[in-house]
């Protein structure tokens, strides 16, 4: 029998979710407070939404939308597309879609497996819109097309994608705990070999093997930004989103007349963040110019680089930035705290030697952490073939 091609108009009303603004004005602790759905209360692994993080006073319900047990919701940006079922209620706000059971024309398990294929998604990455953070807004989605075969189809089909699934997800589970592992090996490791040290060598504090600067940042920075080629290099938290060690290259630059109120950084300095994700270093490979962000680090000559960039990564040494970082919702360390951490500091052929060792555990560790994530990624693509095939009506017991 040849399936019926519906679109989620036809089988689903839909809706934008909506904000009562000022949120903060509505949001409640109250007993008779409505569960406010946000993004961040849907697991990436989960199919279900059960509880909120917040709630809202009732009468914020007229100024937003109120979704069921049962309603599908779709994120509308950012990881757009992804759906969920609702197993409570609530209120969503203008990130999310709902979708309501129009006819039931669906099984419930049937359109969530759907809605989590690349058939799906392909669709909705056609559609969506923005060059930057691509959105679906209701009238994309209702011209998303979906194979409706006859329901007891669909339940033969559910049957059958849960029992390969189940399968398929214990085997996820087992690699994603194996890559933790991996990971988690080689920071053990890590900070083994620098406690160990503690015995053997000196200790000192941050103040005494290096010079500690804090970035500064001319204002109002707007002003400065330039896409002019003789500005220089500015510096921020999301240069380092893809260089794990060293930044190389910046997304913005600033004026030259801009720089002479920031502070000047350059190959072979290290950078430290001081708030959001304090603590973590970075090596320059290039020059320029650091915010109030930033912690420069100047090494003295009896320090390695290497030795230096894998000590401040260390358990040992993170821990004590997480002590001294002050700050209840954005953590901070001020520089006259970060000059307190206190490590061991061996002589300069010692610390090379320490390097090698390191860095043959560490890209032994890489290579069991690529066999784990081409594992996970291999079980991702076996999942999409299967969807594939129960789609286009080609999967049998």
């Amino acid at each position: 029998m040849k399936w019926e091609v519906k679109t989620l108009d036809d089988l689903c009303d839909i809706a934008r979710g909506g904000s009562p603004r000022p949120i903060k004005a509505y949001l409640t602790n109250e007993s008779d407070g409505i569960n406010w759905i946000k993004i961040a209360d849907a697991s990436a692994s989960s199919k279900y939404i059960y509880e909120t993080q917040e709630k809202i006073k009732p009468e914020g319900i007229k100024k937003s939308r109120f979704v069921e047990p049962g309603d599908f919701l779709l994120s509308n940006s950012m990881s757009f597309g992804r759906p969920y079922i609702m197993k409570t209620s609530g209120c969503i706000h203008d990130g999310w879609l709902v979708l309501k059971d129009k006819n039931g024309l669906f099984d419930q398990d049937y359109l969530y497996y759907f809605l989590n294929s690349q058939v799906a998604y392909k669709q909705f990455d056609k559609l969506a819109s923005g060059s930057t953070v691509r959105n679906l807004n209701t009238t994309l989605v209702k011209k998303v097309l979906v194979p409706i075969p006859p329901l007891e189809e669909q339940k033969r089909i559910v049957e059958i994608l849960d029992e390969c699934f189940a399968g398929i997800e214990q085997a996820e589970a087992i690699a994603r705990q194996n890559l933790i592992n991996a990971r988690e090996l080689f920071d053990s490791y890590l900070n083994k070999i620098f406690t160990d040290s503690e015995q053997d060598f000196e200790i000192k504090t941050l103040n005494n093997v290096c010079i500690v600067e804090r970035g500064s940042s001319p204002r109002p920075i707007k002003e400065y930004i330039t896409a002019s080629e003789d500005g220089v290099n500015w510096v921020k938290i999301s240069d380092t989103q893809d260089q794990p060690k060293y930044i190389t290259k910046t997304k913005q630059k600033i004026t030259k007349e801009g720089s002479q109120k920031s502070r000047k950084v350059e190959p072979g300095d290290f950078i430290l963040t001081n708030s959001m994700s304090y603590g973590k270093p970075y090596i320059m490979n290039t020059t320029g110019y650091i915010h109030d962000g930033w912690f420069v680090l100047r090494l003295s000559k009896n320090l390695d680089a290497n030795f230096f960039y894998y000590l401040l990564s260390s358990n040992m040494v993170q821990n004590q930035f997480l002590n001294l970082a002050s700050g209840s919702v954005v953590k901070n360390i001020s520089s006259d705290l970060v000059k307190q951490a206190k490590f061991p500091i061996p002589p300069l052929d010692e610390q090379k030697k320490l390097v090698l060792q390191i860095e043959n555990l560490h890209s032994q560790s890489q290579k069991l952490e690529a066999i784990y994530q081409r594992k996970l990624e291999n079980l991702a693509e076996l999942k999409q073939s299967i969807l594939q095939k129960a789609f286009t009506g080609q999967l049998t017991q």
